[in-house]
């Protein structure tokens, strides 16, 4: 295995020729030189594999790229980029953000920092507060509140944001919970919560557990997620807690 410090990012992409910023990551790369990204181009149909081997070119050391044939949801690319990461080399911590950085890399570096001691895993919270700076559609806001709220009554855990496309991990967890694949392509988030509660019980998980407010978040263009998915969402939902509350320990 080749040792490299810190963190490891992993960005799923999908179409998004349009949508990744070589500016931005180019300039975070060069300000974090102990940080790695990870691609996972999820059978991408347009010219997004082009502009990821461009900025693997100016960063060969920094920027990996892992290519799916076929398109396979957030979900598996996320995996598929986590246990790539874990298999082929060292670093501390690991997560994954949105390819449009509605998040910033900065931002992910400054949460990474909350995993210490007894917490190993993180993640950002897109709340509305004084300080920060949460600019979101208020017709997706809304409908995310009301699944967020159906989320942590499945949870039976008083968590805010559930689907933010920000989480970090420790290198250990993470090998745990993407070892298996999800139920879900698009609420796999929520089943890493009950892998969590799975593997360390519902009060040691929650102390092991730091929902980090973001400074800010930026909504940038299209979802992926279809508009008609809102429907099938509470069918996914209803699957993942039938299947995590009866057979649990099978996907962990």
């Amino acid at each position: 295995m080749r040792e490299i410090p810190s963190s490891f990012i992993v960005i799923p992409c999908y179409n998004e020729e349009k949508g990744i910023s070589f500016l931005e990551y180019s300039r975070f790369l060069d300000n974090f030189q102990d940080s790695m990204i990870c691609f996972v181009n999820d059978g991408s149909t347009d010219n997004t594999l082009e502009v990821l081997n461009t900025l693997r070119k100016k960063h060969p050391t920094q920027v990996h790229i892992v290519s799916l044939i076929k398109n396979s949801g957030k979900a598996e690319a996320v995996r598929t980029g986590i246990n790539y990461c874990n298999q082929n080399f060292n670093h501390r911590y690991i997560g994954y953000l949105d390819a449009d950085l509605a998040t910033t890399l900065e931002e992910f570096m400054d949460i990474s920092h909350y995993l210490k001691e007894e917490v190993v895993f993180c993640f950002g919270s897109r709340i509305r507060k004084i300080g920060s700076v949460i600019e979101r559609q208020n017709s997706r806001f809304l409908i995310g509140r009301i699944v967020a709220t159906s989320i942590s009554k499945v949870l039976d855990l008083k968590v805010y944001d559930t689907q933010c496309g920000c989480k970090v991990f420790t290198k250990e967890v993470s090998e745990l919970l993407f070892k298996k694949k999800f139920i879900s392509k698009w609420l796999f988030d929520v089943e890493i919560f009950f892998r969590m509660m799975i593997l360390f019980g519902k009060e040691k998980a929650i102390q092991k557990m730091h929902e980090a407010p973001l400074k800010s978040w930026i909504e940038k263009g299209n979802s992926k997620v279809k508009t008609t998915y809102f429907f099938k969402l509470w069918i996914d939902l209803y699957q993942i807690s039938k299947n995590y509350k009866n057979n649990g320990k099978e996907y962990v």
